[in-house]
Protein backbone atom coordinates (compact mmCIF):
# COMPACT_ATOMS: atom_id res chain seq x y z
CA UNK A 1 0.00 0.00 0.00
CA UNK A 2 1.25 3.49 -0.84
CA UNK A 3 2.15 5.87 1.93
CA UNK A 4 1.06 9.49 1.86
CA UNK A 5 4.63 10.54 1.01
CA UNK A 6 4.66 8.26 -2.04
CA UNK A 7 1.26 9.52 -3.13
CA UNK A 8 2.33 13.15 -2.80
CA UNK A 9 5.50 12.48 -4.83
CA UNK A 10 3.51 10.72 -7.56
CA UNK A 11 0.88 13.47 -7.61
CA UNK A 12 3.61 16.11 -7.72
CA UNK A 13 5.30 14.47 -10.70
CA UNK A 14 1.98 14.01 -12.48
CA UNK A 15 1.02 17.65 -11.90
CA UNK A 16 4.44 18.83 -13.08
CA UNK A 17 4.16 16.74 -16.25
CA UNK A 18 0.60 17.95 -16.89
CA UNK A 19 1.53 21.61 -16.41
CA UNK A 20 4.64 21.26 -18.59
CA UNK A 21 2.76 19.63 -21.45
CA UNK A 22 -0.09 22.16 -21.25
CA UNK A 23 2.34 25.06 -21.51
CA UNK A 24 2.47 25.84 -25.22
CA UNK A 25 6.07 27.02 -24.91
CA UNK A 26 7.32 23.65 -23.59
CA UNK A 27 4.74 21.24 -25.04
CA UNK A 28 6.80 19.86 -27.92
CA UNK A 29 9.94 19.66 -25.79
CA UNK A 30 8.08 17.50 -23.26
CA UNK A 31 6.50 15.31 -25.97
CA UNK A 32 9.80 14.72 -27.79
CA UNK A 33 11.63 14.25 -24.49
CA UNK A 34 9.09 11.62 -23.43
CA UNK A 35 9.39 9.81 -26.75
CA UNK A 36 13.18 9.95 -26.55
CA UNK A 37 13.07 8.55 -23.01
CA UNK A 38 10.86 5.67 -24.18
CA UNK A 39 13.25 4.59 -26.96
CA UNK A 40 16.47 5.42 -25.11
CA UNK A 41 18.45 2.61 -23.49
CA UNK A 42 19.18 4.94 -20.55
CA UNK A 43 16.32 4.80 -18.03
CA UNK A 44 15.75 5.43 -14.36
CA UNK A 45 15.43 1.68 -14.01
CA UNK A 46 17.08 -0.41 -16.75
CA UNK A 47 14.78 -2.40 -19.02
CA UNK A 48 16.79 -5.57 -18.41
CA UNK A 49 15.13 -5.85 -14.98
CA UNK A 50 11.89 -7.66 -15.85
CA UNK A 51 8.97 -5.74 -14.31
CA UNK A 52 10.70 -2.83 -12.60
CA UNK A 53 12.50 -1.86 -15.80
CA UNK A 54 9.29 -1.60 -17.78
CA UNK A 55 7.35 0.22 -15.08
CA UNK A 56 8.93 3.66 -15.64
CA UNK A 57 8.42 3.36 -19.40
CA UNK A 58 4.80 2.40 -18.85
CA UNK A 59 4.22 5.37 -16.58
CA UNK A 60 5.78 7.83 -19.05
CA UNK A 61 3.86 6.31 -21.97
CA UNK A 62 0.59 6.45 -20.03
CA UNK A 63 1.12 10.08 -19.02
CA UNK A 64 2.08 11.04 -22.57
CA UNK A 65 -0.91 9.36 -24.23
CA UNK A 66 -3.35 10.62 -21.59
CA UNK A 67 -2.23 14.24 -21.74
CA UNK A 68 -1.87 14.43 -25.52
CA UNK A 69 -5.30 12.86 -26.06
CA UNK A 70 -6.84 15.27 -23.55
CA UNK A 71 -5.18 18.23 -25.30
CA UNK A 72 -6.51 17.06 -28.65
CA UNK A 73 -9.98 16.53 -27.17
CA UNK A 74 -10.00 20.04 -25.71
CA UNK A 75 -8.75 21.51 -28.99
CA UNK A 76 -11.52 19.78 -30.97
CA UNK A 77 -14.13 21.01 -28.49
CA UNK A 78 -12.76 24.55 -28.66
CA UNK A 79 -12.88 24.56 -32.47
CA UNK A 80 -16.46 23.23 -32.39
CA UNK A 81 -17.47 25.96 -29.94
CA UNK A 82 -15.79 28.58 -32.12
CA UNK A 83 -17.59 27.29 -35.23
CA UNK A 84 -20.92 27.25 -33.39
CA UNK A 85 -20.32 30.77 -32.10
CA UNK A 86 -19.49 32.05 -35.60
CA UNK A 87 -22.59 30.35 -37.03
CA UNK A 88 -24.74 31.86 -34.29
CA UNK A 89 -23.26 35.32 -34.87
CA UNK A 90 -23.90 35.07 -38.62
CA UNK A 91 -27.48 33.95 -38.00
CA UNK A 92 -27.99 36.80 -35.51
CA UNK A 93 -26.53 39.33 -37.95
CA UNK A 94 -28.84 38.07 -40.68
CA UNK A 95 -31.84 38.19 -38.33
CA UNK A 96 -30.91 41.71 -37.17
CA UNK A 97 -30.60 42.90 -40.77
CA UNK A 98 -34.00 41.45 -41.61
CA UNK A 99 -35.52 42.96 -38.47
CA UNK A 100 -33.99 46.37 -39.19
CA UNK A 101 -35.32 46.24 -42.75
CA UNK A 102 -38.74 45.24 -41.54
CA UNK A 103 -38.86 48.07 -39.00
CA UNK A 104 -38.49 50.83 -41.61
CA UNK A 105 -41.95 51.59 -42.93
CA UNK A 106 -42.69 54.37 -45.40
CA UNK A 107 -46.30 55.50 -45.05
CA UNK A 108 -48.10 58.31 -46.80
CA UNK A 109 -50.75 59.94 -44.69
CA UNK A 110 -54.18 60.37 -46.23
CA UNK A 111 -57.08 61.96 -44.43
CA UNK A 112 -60.35 60.11 -44.46
CA UNK A 113 -63.61 62.02 -44.08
Amino acid sequence: MKTSAQQSIIEGLRNWYRNAIRNSKYRWIVVFGSLLYLVSPFDISPDVLPIIGWLDDGIIATLLVTEVSQLLFEQVNASKKKANKETTQKADATANTATATEQVVDVQAVSVS
